[in-house]
């Protein structure tokens, strides 16, 4: 918080009292934004601002109207609709603790959902296998992570009781995660590739048919980061080929056409960007915005501040 600044206006997508912080009510002043009813009209004082969730690009472009903005608190882990709006000098804090389990959780559910063919029993409850119908596990299989940030983390940890070897795969190299420079080497290992990226001018179109092609025959790609990371068309190629497997919780467009050639293939699975819409989402966010706005009032160092193109 800049000195000076007495009672800094703080905008939520709730009350004070709903986030606990009744108690600071005589040291900040604060506004109701919930992106959907129209902008306070203290737009022009707002220092700390937390972006209303799935309320598409309006709120984000109020952040241009704000001059005495300071701190944007997202609720999302990836902020690749923010960063390009954000004004300069402003700090952006994301959401990254409050997604990791959630999302870890739906990487895990789509890559057991996958491998040991849940739709195929759920879309035809007659089925039954042949006695030569085996279906790949886990156990024993090599699982390549790439994105070993705080999500990529909380994936390995729930594959740690499987009985497989994980990978992990950042952006630089440290003790055991490996560098992104190495994925050539490591691709045609992996019997599941899970993309936990965020999006970057680093990642946009990473997984196309180039790092598609080093994939070995009959892997299972699973994507839980963000859709454009992945190249559409040439995951369409290789799933239509029959050689892939897909499993996604995020796609490109969002959501794919109805019609798209995906939606119907056997071995691809997609889920509606479900990861993070649990019952736990509401509280944690609460959590983390409540700490937040506390650290601010006092001066203290923020949680989750995203640096450069994070």
């Amino acid at each position: 918080m800049s000195l000076g600044v007495e009672r800094p206006m703080i905008w939520l997508p709730e009350s004070l009292d709903s986030y606990g912080l009744v108690d600071i009510a005589d040291v900040v002043e604060s506004d109701v934004f919930d992106g959907i009813t129209s902008a306070p009209s203290s737009l022009e004082q707002v220092s700390f601002y937390v972006i209303p969730l799935l309320r598409g690009a309006e709120p984000l472009r109020l952040m241009a109207r704000m001059p005495a903005l300071e701190v944007v608190q997202a609720q999302s882990s990836g902020v690749d609709a923010i960063v390009p709006l954000l004004p300069a000098g402003v700090t952006l804090c994301n959401a990254r603790s409050v997604h990791d389990s959630a999302t870890a959780e739906m990487a895990v559910t789509l890559v057991l959902a996958q491998l040991r063919g849940i739709p195929d029993y759920v879309l035809d409850p007659g089925f039954w296998p042949a006695p030569d119908d085996l279906r790949p596990t886990l156990a024993d299989a090599t699982v390549l992570i790439l994105g070993y940030g705080a999500i990529g983390v909380a994936v390995a940890r729930r594959l740690s009781g499987f009985e497989c070897e994980v990978i992990a795969v950042g952006r630089t190299e440290r003790p055991g995660v490996e560098p992104v420079s190495a994925l050539a080497r490591l691709l045609p290992r992996a019997d599941v590739v899970i993309v936990t990226v965020p999006l970057t001018s680093e990642t946009d179109a990473m997984v196309d048919a180039a790092f598609l092609a080093q994939m070995r025959d009959g892997a299972l790609l699973v994507n839980v980061g963000r859709g454009p990371v992945v190249r559409t068309d040439d995951l369409l190629a290789e799933v239509a080929s029959g050689r892939l497997c897909a499993a996604l919780d995020v796609t490109d467009p969002e959501p794919l056409a109805a019609d798209h050639p995906m939606r119907s293939m056997a071995n691809v699975l997609i889920t509606p960007h479900a990861a993070g819409r649990t019952t736990v989402l509401a509280p944690r966010l609460k959590s983390l915005v409540a700490e937040q706005v506390r650290r601010y009032v006092r001066g203290d160092s923020l949680l989750n501040i995203v640096a450069g193109d994070y």
